[in-house]
């Protein structure tokens, strides 16, 4: 069972910037972030393998940068020029090394609002 701390979240506005981390009980194959708003589906912000492969959601790229940090077992998300549209509960996940199995966190809000 993987454990996930997510920090990070809170209020800001517009144009203005976050970062979220989350840091993982043990290495795994991927981190990343996904991101749910108020009647909305599920959907990529970013992920990065171990290796530094990265991928984007269309909606982020170029204003989110994802990072991890191997020797910390924690993935960051650097979030600059947010928009309200990025207010949502983001949430951490992970696949395991082994047999990519995932595992969530429970999520942190973040709100852009004036």
């Amino acid at each position: 069972q993987v454990q996930l701390v997510e920090s990070g979240g809170g209020l800001v506005q517009p144009g203005g910037s976050l970062r979220l981390s989350c840091a993982a009980s043990e290495t795994t194959f991927s981190m990343g972030w996904y991101r749910q708003a108020p009647g909305k589906q599920r959907e990529l912000v970013a992920v990065i393998t171990i290796s530094g492969s990265t991928d984007y959601g269309a909606s982020v790229k170029g204003r989110f940068t994802i990072s991890r940090d191997n020797a910390k077992n924690t993935v960051y998300l650097q979030m600059n020029s947010l928009k309200p549209d990025d207010t949502a509960v983001y949430y951490c996940t992970v696949e395991t090394m082994d047999l990519r199995r995932p595992y969530w966190g429970q999520g942190t809000q973040v709100t852009v609002s004036s």
